[in-house]
């Protein structure tokens, strides 16, 4: 899955993705967006439109045209 800006051939969804405009091909997952972007999934956060993805659901929600996804990166300090 490419996530891109906006702008992609058809056949690609347009969201939101921690601010930035972007794209990904249809059919694309909450999972297969993560995975391009962090490393560690045990490590990350994800709302969807306002609402938090559970992490045993990232690769069965679908990213859908217009969604606003936040992908946030825990980070353990003191």
């Amino acid at each position: 899955m490419n996530v891109a800006r906006r702008g992609g051939a058809g056949g690609s969804v347009r969201f939101t993705l921690n601010g930035e405009e972007a794209a990904a091909g249809e059919g694309a997952t909450v999972g297969q967006l993560v995975d391009r972007v962090v490393r560690d999934r045990s490590r990350v956060a994800v709302e969807r439109n306002r609402e938090i993805v559970p992490r045993a659901r990232y690769d069965s929600t679908a990213v859908e045209e217009g969604d606003v996804i936040e992908v946030v990166t825990l980070v353990g300090g003191g």
